[in-house]
């Protein structure tokens, strides 16, 4: 294995451990589950440090490892969206590498930051909507009279939203003060 791929793999590593830290630093607002942490910051670092493999495998890790460290799952398929999916798409930021990484390499901090916002929102839209879905599958009960589906997008979004905004202000302050974080070495 060449010194890269292992330096890469070890980042997984370090990157998805801080990640289940973050994930206990949170702020909840939900008995039944849903919180705002900083647990994307590290897919998202990953994503754009190295791309979309790493990024994937970094949320894919984090899922695991919070399915492990006591999550709440009813079924399988909910652990699988909740866990399994919902924090390895957020790895699907990396698609703005390599515009961010040409950004980069031209100093220009206002399209590092855009970059990083768009690849912030889409993996962190993409894990609302694994959490929307496991809420219409799994925990209809909790809507009572209301529309599931309206229930579990508002429900979803009380926490979600919040939690992309702080990420991606976390991953713009992070990136455009030290951009020496985008390129893996």
């Amino acid at each position: 294995m060449n010194n890269k791929r292992l330096l890469m793999l070890v980042e997984i590593a370090i990157f998805a451990a801080i990640g289940i830290i973050l994930d206990q630093l949170t702020f909840t607002l939900w008995a039944q589950g849903g919180s705002i942490s900083l647990v994307m910051v590290p897919i998202i670092l990953m994503s754009i440090r190295w791309g979309l493999s790493a990024g994937l495998a970094t949320g894919l890790l984090i899922g695991v490892l919070q399915m492990m460290f006591g999550a709440y799952i009813l079924h399988w398929a909910q652990a699988l969206l909740d866990y399994g999916i919902a924090f390895t798409v957020v790895g699907l930021a990396g698609i703005v590498r390599q515009p961010l990484l040409t950004a980069a390499a031209r100093a220009d901090k206002t399209k590092i930051a855009v970059f990083i916002v768009i690849g912030t929102v889409l993996g962190g839209f993409l894990r609302y909507v694994a959490h929307t879905l496991a809420g219409v599958i799994f925990f209809a009960e909790y809507a009572g009279d209301q529309n599931v589906w309206a229930y579990s997008i508002i429900y979803n979004g009380t926490y979600m939203l919040p939690a992309t905004i702080l990420t991606a202000i976390v991953a713009v302050l992070l990136f455009t003060s030290a951009p020496k974080l985008l390129q893996a070495k």
